[in-house]
């Protein structure tokens, strides 16, 4: 997770240079920054960001801003409910009511109950919690990249993360593209942990994004059929960026027992939720008294709702749907002609870009490059993988066919220019 992080040295101007010393003094090396030379972001409208000199640059990596910076909609939403009232869910009140009326309408009927956190870690350590009590296991099935958050429960499941962070012992690993979940349930078995759940993104987006609709279900029933759940983690995939309905497990054909979401539900504020079939809540509904002084409070569940208005009003998932499919089909031509750009892959707006060397192999020295003159362009991406060379692009929803020429101009610039 660490491929496009800047790693010190000059970055800019010293004005920006005394900004990054004070916030590393300040906040510690924990925080990371991205590119080699850090973006001072001070205002955002739409799909486009300001820089502090005003230099206007697109955003193809924003999935928290879902329906685009700064929208009038929910922008007034939110000061509408600051001014009246925030408190609290041990209070009564309609939006917290109404939200979830409208978040369970758009998820299978059997999906008919939803708890409520500030961030996806906290939800998919909830549904980690939940799980465990519904099946009497610990045993966790994961991608071999996953990232599903940085609770200590969540960052055990996390093996994207590196570094100092270990797998748990009761957690399993299996490829993203197969999703052969045989031996892991055997090996968890064996070793006592049982099967618990479960857990994938969707999109797979931190193991390079796969989008084959195919290899899901099948690892699903054979976890069910060993005791455990299945958690579809939807904070990335959710809120209609595949372009193919509201949730990413719906190209899949499956049902969850549990759907975490978090990032895009409140267009930047910090709300994340948990859904759950009714059945596989209750073990833990009924002994554990939960509580999230902020989740669910009146502001957050203006702000989410606001946001569904907007998905709703400006047709944003078929706009993912037809303005991906033109980003997709216009990376691909351009990579045609450039035998370092590999496979594009993804569906609605979130693509995955394959950079290699001459000799085909993964290169994340030149998706490393890629990304940083991008950057230069005043365009905004990332890179996941587990090797590092896959470009990740995701926009906000609100990306238009003008963004998708402007992408492509400067990345077909930029990969002329990679050596």
């Amino acid at each position: 997770m660490d491929s496009n992080s800047y790693s010190g040295g000059p970055a800019t101007d010293p004005e920006t240079e005394s900004l990054i010393a004070d916030r590393t003094r300040m906040l510690g090396p924990a925080y990371r920054l991205f590119y080699e030379r850090p973006v001072h972001l001070v205002r955002g409208q739409g799909s486009h960001l300001f820089d502090a000199d005003g230099a206007r640059y697109l955003d193809a990596y924003n999935n928290v801003v879902s329906v685009g910076h700064c929208h009038p909609h929910v922008v007034d939403a939110v000061t509408r409910q600051m001014q009246t009232l925030n408190t609290h869910t041990r209070y009564l009140h309609e939006g917290i009511v109404d939200y979830s009326r409208r978040l369970l309408a758009t998820m299978p009927s059997a999906v008919d109950q939803v708890m409520y956190a500030c961030t996806g870690s906290e939800a998919n350590d909830l549904a980690l919690r939940v799980a465990q009590m519904h099946s009497g296991a610990r045993g966790v099935i994961v991608t071999s990249d996953a990232y599903h958050g940085n609770t200590e429960a969540v960052t055990a499941i996390s093996p994207s993360l590196g570094g100092a962070t270990v797998v748990g012992p009761h957690v399993r690993t299996v490829s993203a593209q197969t999703l052969d979940v045989a031996a892991a349930i055997d090996d968890l078995q064996d070793s006592g942990h049982g099967v618990s759940c479960l857990i994938v993104d969707t999109i797979f987006a931190s193991d390079g994004i796969f989008p084959d609709p195919t290899v899901l279900a099948p690892a699903v029933e054979a976890v069910r059929a060993a005791g455990g759940v299945f958690i579809a983690d939807e904070v990335q995939p959710g809120f209609g960026r595949t372009g193919e309905g509201m949730w990413g497990f719906d190209r899949h054909g499956v049902v969850p027992d549990l759907v975490t979401m978090g990032k895009p539900m409140a267009n930047g504020l910090p709300v994340a939720a948990m859904a759950a079939r009714g059945h596989v809540l209750q073990t833990f509904a009924r002994g554990v008294p939960y509580f999230n002084t902020f989740g669910g409070n009146p502001v957050s569940m203006a702000a989410a709702a606001a946001v569904l208005d907007v998905i709703e009003d400006e047709n944003l998932i078929d706009n993912a749907a037809r303005v991906g499919t033109a980003l997709r089909d216009e990376i691909a031509r351009i990579g045609a002609d450039h035998p370092r750009i590999g496979e594009v892959r993804g569906c609605g707006l979130y693509v995955g870009v394959e950079i290699v060397t001459a000799q085909g192999a993964p290169d994340r020295v030149g998706a490393h490059d890629l990304v940083n003159a991008m950057r230069d362009r005043h365009v905004l991406i990332s890179v996941c993988g587990s090797d590092g060379n896959v470009l990740k692009v995701r926009p906000p929803l609100v990306f238009a066919m003008s963004d998708v020429d402007w992408f492509c101009t400067e990345f077909a610039g930029a990969v002329a220019e990679l050596s």
